[in-house]
């Protein structure tokens, strides 16, 4: 009942896990607000489709405009910051775009909650900020590699809430979510880059084969990070959302061609590739921590989540350029 009448702040909320995340906070009766990116066309990304939009306040503007944040954060209890921008390949291009929104964003994101005394802030990183494994599992104490433009921001943003917290007493918890996947994800990721190949061609066209990742379904990220924002003694700690699964790229699209039921032939496209030093190689979490302090740990299969999203995928196609490469 931690979520009856609850006044929360999602940013992001547009976006791919930030409107599941919207729509279980509505499930459990919190009262939400939504903060989403400004645009011409007045879209709320995937909170226009959603069937709860109408119990959702939604508040338009953009996290580099520090008095907007202001506003949208006025008389709520918690944040949760999922606002970012994301695409890896993206932030070779345009660098300065990600300092900006990751972490001008995120500063405004925490004065905010500072000076309006939001009871807790969510603060959301990602396995990107860890780069290639030095030890594997990778737990909270791994070392931080800025391997891309965006990896970068998102460790000055983690370092940010973590100084917000030992100067002000910012009531801030990060999660580090190791990469999720489930419907409604952008052709940007992996899992859906494949998908949408796998259902239209029968070549695949993807980057290096051999890096390993650590996916999960994003109720189970979801799920992780409502814990956090509901748990006790959590305060000022960094916490994995993680599998402790890996598995490679090439071996990936292998198990998704099978569970579509297709033959396909895997291509290395150089287009796809990372610059050499920039490449992660390998990802796998220890979630030892989240088991411990929020007793949570993934419910959903990699095959049983694979197998929901490619459902999804199917039915909705037309979403997706199909022709390109998604940057």
């Amino acid at each position: 009942m931690i979520w009856r009448d609850t006044s929360v702040l999602v940013t992001g909320a547009g976006g791919f896990i930030g409107s599941h995340l919207v729509e279980r906070l509505v499930e459990l009766g919190a009262r939400v607000r939504a903060l989403v990116h400004y645009n011409a066309q007045g879209s709320w990304g995937w909170l226009d489709h959603s069937p709860q939009r109408d119990k959702i306040e939604i508040f338009l503007g953009d996290l580099t405009d520090r008095d907007l944040v202001y506003q949208a954060a006025k008389n709520v209890q918690i944040i949760f910051h999922l606002g970012a921008l994301i695409a890896i390949p993206y932030s070779y291009q345009a660098p300065i775009s990600y300092v900006r929104t990751n972490i001008e964003g995120t500063l405004n994101v925490l004065l905010a909650a500072r000076d309006l005394k939001i009871t807790r802030l969510i603060h959301t990183s990602t396995s990107e900020v860890y780069g290639t494994a030095r030890y594997v599992p990778i737990d909270e104490n791994h070392p931080l590699q800025g391997q891309s433009p965006y990896s970068a921001t998102k460790i000055a943003a983690d370092k940010l809430a973590e100084a917000f917290f030992c100067s002000y007493g910012v009531p801030v918890v990060t999660v580090r979510p190791f990469n999720t996947y489930g419907p409604r994800q952008s052709t940007r990721a992996v899992v859906p880059t494949i998908i949408t190949q796998c259902l239209t061609r029968d070549t695949i066209y993807l980057g290096h084969l051999h890096p390993t990742r650590d996916l999960n379904y994003v109720s189970d990220t979801v799920e992780g990070i409502l814990r956090a924002a509901a748990a006790d003694n959590v305060v000022g700690e960094t916490i994995n959302l993680g599998s402790g699964r890996e598995i490679s790229i090439g071996d990936l699209a292998s198990l998704i061609a099978r569970l579509i039921g297709k033959q396909v032939h895997i291509v290395c496209d150089e287009q796809r590739f990372r610059p050499n030093l920039s490449e992660v190689h390998r990802l796998v979490a220890d979630n030892s921590k989240a088991k411990r302090l929020l007793a949570w740990e993934p419910k959903v299969s990699l095959e049983e989540g694979l197998r929901h999203t490619i459902n999804w995928v199917r039915q909705h196609l037309r979403r997706y350029r199909l022709d390109c490469y998604a940057i």
